[in-house]
């Protein structure tokens, strides 16, 4: 057994379950504030990417969103037919070609943005200012424990 797996530490075990619940369950309220748009969330999280980070190759599309590139090429297959991204040759190779965010696609992130943020801006009215700090250094935290 890795030390990764291993459950002998309860209590850090029982951290680790309720990280993922708390975690989860936010990621799902906050996806429901894209209820009127009729994109996975896939397809969601990769025009989000496009527009925070501009233009990416397929490849550098699978490895931040950590699936294959089959699952990436429909992915973008489907955010180009539906008019939300296109494809253009990389200006310094034309044998590349990324893929980046339309005019209706970058839209379209902000007003889920918007809709998302004020759903989270009321919650978090909610809070005392002791809780809010204690909650932003936990954002910190779960932001360094992803990327790993």
């Amino acid at each position: 057994m890795t030390p990764e797996t291993d459950p002998s530490d309860p209590a850090l075990t029982a951290l680790a379950g309720e990280t993922r619940v708390a975690v989860g369950r936010l990621s799902r309220r906050l996806r429901q504030e894209k209820a009127e748009h009729e994109l996975s969330d896939a397809q969601f999280g990769v025009l989000a990417l496009l527009q925070r980070e501009g233009p990416k190759t397929l490849g550098e599309l699978a490895d931040s969103e950590r699936v294959r590139p089959p699952s990436m090429t429909r992915t973008v297959a489907c955010l180009v037919d539906d008019g939300l991204a296109e494809r253009l040759a990389d200006p310094s190779d034309g044998r590349v070609t990324r893929i980046r965010p339309t005019a209706e696609g970058t839209a379209l992130v902000l007003d889920v943005r918007r809709s998302r943020d004020a759903w989270l801006v009321a919650r978090l009215r909610e809070l005392s200012p002791d809780q809010r700090a204690l909650l932003r250094d936990a954002a910190a935290l779960l932001r360094e424990v992803a990327d790993r």
